[in-house]
């Protein structure tokens, strides 16, 4: 049975969430996602958070599965063991927006990115899903390696940028950009297509690939993955801007000597 707890979003475009728990409530997070936590709350990391048994190879291998969903392979779990209702925050580690998710409003289950998960209530499971196509599992990039968050309670997600949520009709389809997508219900068929056509691919600027989804189903993106922000903030760093000048500089150099021996 998942805990039932109060939470409170802070923030704009740099969010965190404050959750309030009861006395024996707990919360399980992403490594490294605590902002601050009261007295009382007290940090623990396990192989089984819901307390599920099952022998030390089946903890191993749960783990493991977390562990290929792009989590730790140990989950950190905040306890509150005072007598009185306290806080534990947790924030994003990239610009952007927190999403709470009501599971039981998605059946049950979703399917999200590997790094979208931030924080959820005692009794959520995060696992690995595996794509029902073979070509997302060899092309798809930023979206193939995806988490199945699954129970009856709520989670929160984390994503770059803005949220988008999409609702797509039964056969409708949706092509996205695989770092694009956040999340998905669990019906919302996935796979990995190839751009059409050499020249598009090659000097289209949006990669080889896309996602393609089809409904019926709901879709959450985010307007700005991190890849592409850190790939934008690589190419303006100084070293960058020095190495373009280099190479400009000895174009003309080049070219200057070119004209020489040429007699022109």
């Amino acid at each position: 049975m998942t805990d039932e707890i109060d939470y409170k979003l802070i923030g704009d475009d740099l969010q965190a969430v404050i959750i309030t728990l009861d006395p024996g409530e707990m919360v399980i997070a992403e490594a490294g996602a605590m902002m601050y936590m009261q007295d009382g709350i007290v940090l623990n990391t396990t192989l089984d958070p819901n307390a599920m048994g099952g022998g030390m190879m089946n903890k191993l291998f749960q783990g493991a599965k977390r562990a290929l969903s792009g989590d730790t392979f140990f989950v950190t779990t905040f306890a509150n063991a005072a007598r009185v209702r306290q806080d534990v925050a947790f924030s994003s580690h990239v610009p952007g927006k927190i999403r709470p998710v009501e599971l039981r409003e998605w059946n049950g289950v979703i399917i999200a990115q590997k790094d979208a998960f931030l924080c959820a209530a005692r009794g959520i499971n995060v696992t690995i899903a595996f794509t029902r196509r073979i070509g997302a599992g060899f092309f798809g990039g930023e979206g193939f390696i995806l988490q199945r968050i699954e129970g009856d309670g709520q989670a929160f997600l984390h994503a770059s940028g803005a949220m988008h949520e999409i609702h797509l009709a039964p056969g409708e389809t949706l092509r996205v950009d695989t770092g694009c997508l956040v999340a998905m219900d669990e019906q919302v068929e996935y796979d990995i297509q190839m751009v059409p056509g050499i020249k598009t691919a090659l000097f289209g600027g949006e990669g080889l690939f896309f996602a393609a989804l089809r409904g019926p189903g709901r879709v959450l993106l985010q307007t700005l993955p991190f890849s592409r922000l850190a790939d934008r903030i690589l190419a303006a760093a100084p070293r960058s801007a020095a190495r373009r000048q280099d190479n400009v500089g000895a174009g003309i150099v080049g070219g200057v000597i070119g004209s020489i021996l040429d007699g022109r």
